[in-house]
């Protein structure tokens, strides 16, 4: 999603860079990182 078009949502989940993945609420990714280290992030998130 754009950001800019959803302030609120910007808000609620402090983005200040992109690209920034949101997972489950409780897990995050920002910036461009190795595919390993995305599925890490992903896999504590459902844990």
């Amino acid at each position: 999603m754009e950001a800019s078009e959803f302030p609120e949502l910007s808000d609620r989940f402090s983005v200040y860079g992109v690209p920034k993945t949101i997972i489950n609420e409780i897990g995050e990714v920002e910036g461009a990182v190795p595919e390993q280290r995305f599925m890490d992030q992903i896999m504590q998130a459902i844990r």
